[in-house]
């Protein structure tokens, strides 16, 4: 296994300037501060620290140190090789960057071998003003006007539609994965995270139709019109076309557990009452 360096040219004075910018100083920087304790498995382990770094302008930026040890993964590429789960993510977020789809912003990030134990360092800014848009409980939009939940909507289907138009699939796009930030003029930005798991697909549509099933399993609470208006939104259509509704009943007719396989299916009728809400 070889080592590996990455720095973002952009954070490479700063990390400098915090004495942070090789694997050994970042390996040891607030190691007692877990944003996420230690996740041993897979005959390793995992966790997340929180950082603070001061830039040159006098202010502070927080960041997540994310330090594994012996925490792999095998790929049909490297299958006689065992690689840092963080290493899938480190380049699924270099991927991101060169088509523009939004993701966290990367610092850092360096792998090797030390005592006979294979290390990795992932380092992201935090994303200021953003935050997450639910869990399996609550929504943000819950209490938001038509007008506000609209233009949330809006910002989530395009950064979901701009990923699958590259064919890249987040498999694991739960709302606690999907952040948000609202912006000065009514207006909404979205942002990508985890994307260790995220792979590339043959086709634009087997990406999305798998995403939007997972984000549908995961938004149950949400009301069938709210989930109807943002696959509208998704599909940037006013009414569903044919297609749409074939996609939209292969996305809603996904098992789910310990229920029928027409659990929170939309019929025909819901789909008609949209349409005229829309």
């Amino acid at each position: 296994m070889e080592n590996m360096e990455y720095i973002s040219e952009r954070w490479h004075s700063t990390l400098q300037q915090n004495h942070a910018d090789n694997f050994e100083a970042l390996w040891q920087l607030q190691q007692d501060n877990w944003f996420e304790a230690p996740n041993y498995r897979r005959g390793g382990w995992s966790g997340v620290c929180k950082a603070v770094l001061s830039l040159e302008d006098g202010t502070q930026a927080n960041v997540f140190i994310k330090r594994q040890e012996n925490h792999f993964y095998r790929s049909w590429r490297h299958f006689f090789q065992q690689r840092p789960t963080f290493e899938r993510e480190f380049r699924k977020i270099l991927a991101f960057n060169k088509y523009g789809i939004p993701a966290v912003e990367l610092l850092y990030y360096g792998q090797r071998m030390e005592h006979g134990k294979l290390r990795a360092i992932l380092v992201t800014r935090e994303l200021e003003g953003y935050q997450a848009l639910g869990d399996d409980q609550t929504m943000i939009f819950s209490g938001m006007d038509f007008a506000r939940r609209k233009r949330l909507f809006g910002s989530v289907a395009a950064a979901m539609r701009q990923m699958h138009a590259h064919r890249f699939q987040h498999s694991c796009p739960y709302p606690k994965h999907l952040f948000v930030k609202a912006q000065a003029d009514g207006s909404f930005q979205t942002c990508f995270i985890d994307l260790e798991k995220a792979r590339r697909r043959l086709s634009a549509k087997k990406a999305g139709l798998k995403d939007l099933g997972i984000l549908h399993r995961h938004t149950r609470n949400c009301s069938r019109t709210d989930r109807l208006r943002f696959f509208l939104a998704y599909r940037q259509e006013k009414r569903l076309s044919k297609e749409s509704k074939a996609m939209l009943a292969t996305i809603t007719q996904a098992k789910k557990p310990h229920a029928g396989r027409n659990a929170g299916a939309v019929d025909a009728a819901s789909i008609e009452k949209l349409q005229e809400v829309s």
